[in-house]
């Protein structure tokens, strides 16, 4: 909403847009809600459908099925908050440089630097009415639980506002991030002794992105998988199993990746 009403007053031609995922029963009246903020605001108004079903990773199932029926470069309203519960959701996942690079800042989300209290304030302040996601209360999903319970405790413990240091820190790993990925593209993954010669950091890399580029993976290799095929390419092993039937195998000092027989 707060997103609406900015983007509204700095003159562009917007289009809120209100997604039912057929998982909330009041789903009508919160898009009606966002249709009266709209008509206010000037913009226009779509309502989009999606079913999305019960079950396990409904959030990323979820968030998928949201953004497959969304413009490209669609808007949203991601906060700093947003960003910081992002980052410590990667360091539990034990994410590498891409991922403690958080949500990458882009024109798409145009309010990454302001904190969820000033979106809040803007709202109030305008008298917008806004929605509560009851979803954002439930414990079972591990952002809410890191939104309420870690957040605030770290946040405790340190005597400060943890949030802005968090966003820092992302950005630091950003940058390394991307060195780290320039460099690696310099090397033929194919090519042990090319691997062999790389800091190890730079061969990780360049393994990482040739198995996910290669398989069309939703994510990447985990570091387990990265480190065994660089045993093949150091002449540690021949093959290595790479996850759901790939292999990574060598013949004299080129790396080659196999593909499952059902492929």
């Amino acid at each position: 909403m707060a997103l609406l009403a900015l983007a509204s007053s700095a003159g562009l031609e917007v289009t809120a847009i209100h997604v039912d995922h057929g998982i909330r029963a009041d789903s009508e009246n919160e898009a009606y809600i966002v249709a009266l903020a709209a008509e206010r605001f000037g913009a226009k108004f779509e309502s989009r459908t999606i079913h999305v079903e019960a079950g396990p990773n409904l959030e990323e199932r979820a968030r998928k099925a949201r953004y497959s029926i969304l413009p490209e470069n669609v808007l949203t309203g991601h906060t700093a908050d947003d960003q910081a519960e992002t980052i410590l959701l990667a360091l539990l996942r034990g994410s590498a440089w891409q991922g403690m690079s958080g949500i990458t800042p882009s024109t798409d989300r145009p309010i990454l630097q302001l904190r969820r209290s000033e979106t809040e304030g803007l709202c109030s302040s305008l008298d917008i009415q806004t929605v509560t996601d009851p979803s954002n209360l439930d414990p079972q999903f591990r952002r809410n639980r890191i939104r309420h319970e870690l957040l605030p405790l770290v946040c405790e413990i340190a005597e400060r506002d943890l949030v802005p240091i968090l966003v820092r820190q992302a950005e630091l790993f950003r940058d390394g991030s991307t060195f780290i990925s320039e460099e690696a593209r310099k090397i033929d993954p194919t090519d042990s002794r090319a691997l062999e010669n790389a800091p190890k950091i730079i061969s990780r890399e360049a393994i990482r992105n040739w198995i996910w580029k290669t398989r069309c993976d939703d994510h990447p290799p985990d570091l387990a998988t990265i480190d065994r095929v660089l045993d093949v390419a150091f002449l540690e092993s021949v093959a290595t199993d790479i996850g759901k039937g790939w292999r990574v195998a060598r013949t004299d000092r080129v790396l080659r990746i196999e593909k499952p027989e059902a492929i």
